[in-house]
């Protein structure tokens, strides 16, 4: 029996958990989506094939992103980021979905920048926080150019709206500086401005507010939660232990809003129980285990500090999109990665396990 090196079976085995939640993602978008489909479109596999799409280009993305130098890329990160920020002005030119500005509509595809500004934010940190003249424990050298780059980036995020990506954005960078070496203190000093400014945001200019409020009224009271939120709770937990059975559920017929995108975990819930939940989180949190131990198995702080990032975002991705369907947190907009239908979203999370197989090849077995 051959033997596999330490690099190859974390490639492996996050490969093949890759693949499995992807099959489940393309399954549970068909069942959940397949009679919208029929009704919006004649045909109910509509958005299994867009989804089929866009798992292709994902697949496509992730061999390329393992042939290149990631150190060599994340040079022109900030460059980048600033061409992103022109992608998020114009948005605000394509017209509303949903109420939101979040999408460049080219021909017959849609894309989020949202999503590319994360991406190569994490890039972007890895790469100048692993500078060895960057000096975390010097305040300035935190605030500029950090500060005004992803703080104009997040607000144009925030104007689209979505919260939710902004919140993912901001989590990582706190977590990123926080394992660069930053001091706590300077970061308290630095998030004290940005709480503010959600409070001024959501109570003053009534950002969300209806949102923030059903949501404070359900902890007491869940009947005066948010639609959304009660009709999550009912799919969730219609499915008891074992499910109602694939292609069984009821609350996809039109009462669960987005029972393929944002409450898909609900929908899945329902149909395949609390058995297949905990299989599906199995294979996500696997994803999240090798992304940390590759991150923690790198021979430089820029290759740490880059796994580590993707790892987290996609982590604070499912938790807040777990948060949400279980009305642990208020409704946000964000899909759960690999597994809701979105091209954006699903480019987006493969590239970051490009990224970690691509970095695996660099680990340092400890001996």
């Amino acid at each position: 029996m051959k033997k596999l090196t330490a690099d190859k079976k974390i490639r492996e085995q996050l490969f093949t958990a890759y693949i499995i939640i992807i099959v489940i993602g393309l399954v549970m978008i068909y069942s959940t989506s397949s009679v919208m489909a029929e009704s919006r479109f004649g045909s109910n596999f509509h958005f299994l094939k867009n989804q089929f799409f866009w798992v292709l280009v994902s697949m496509f993305a992730i061999w390329i992103i393992n042939k290149v130098d990631l150190k060599k890329i994340a040079i022109y990160s900030a460059p980048s980021l600033f061409g992103i920020m022109l992608l998020l002005l114009l948005v605000f030119l394509m017209p509303t979905r949903n109420g939101s500005h979040r999408w460049l509509i080219l021909g017959p595809f849609t894309m989020q920048p949202s999503e590319l500004f994360k991406l190569v934010m994490i890039f972007y940190l890895a790469f100048s926080l692993s500078n060895p003249k960057r000096n975390l424990s010097d305040w300035k050298q935190l605030l500029f150019p950090y500060v005004p780059l992803l703080g104009l980036g997040m607000m144009l995020i925030v104007l689209e709206p979505d919260l939710g990506t902004v919140l993912v954005i901001a989590i990582t960078a706190i977590s990123i500086f926080f394992l660069a070496g930053a001091k706590l203190k300077h970061m308290i000093f630095g998030l004290a401005p940005m709480a503010m400014g959600a409070l001024v945001l959501v109570f003053g200019l009534g950002y969300k507010k209806a949102r923030i409020m059903d949501f404070i009224s359900s902890i007491g009271n869940p009947l005066l939660g948010s639609y959304q939120s009660k009709q999550a709770a009912l799919t969730l937990g219609a499915g008891g232990i074992t499910g109602a059975g694939l292609g069984d559920g009821r609350q996809k017929l039109f009462f669960l809003p987005y029972p393929h995108t944002d409450f898909i975990f609900a929908s899945i819930g329902e149909e395949i129980g609390l058995v297949g939940l905990l299989f599906i989180l199995s294979t996500l949190f696997f994803i999240l285990w090798k992304g940390l131990k590759v991150a923690s198995m790198q021979p430089d702080k820029f290759g740490f500090l880059l796994a580590a990032g993707m790892t987290i975002s996609l982590f604070i991705n499912i938790a807040i999109n777990l948060g949400v369907v279980c009305s642990i947190l208020p409704v946000t907009g964000l899909p759960l990665p690999f597994i809701s239908y979105g091209g954006s979203s699903l480019l987006i999370s493969s590239a970051a396990i490009g990224v970690l197989l691509n970095l695996s090849r660099r680990v340092v077995v400890k001996r």
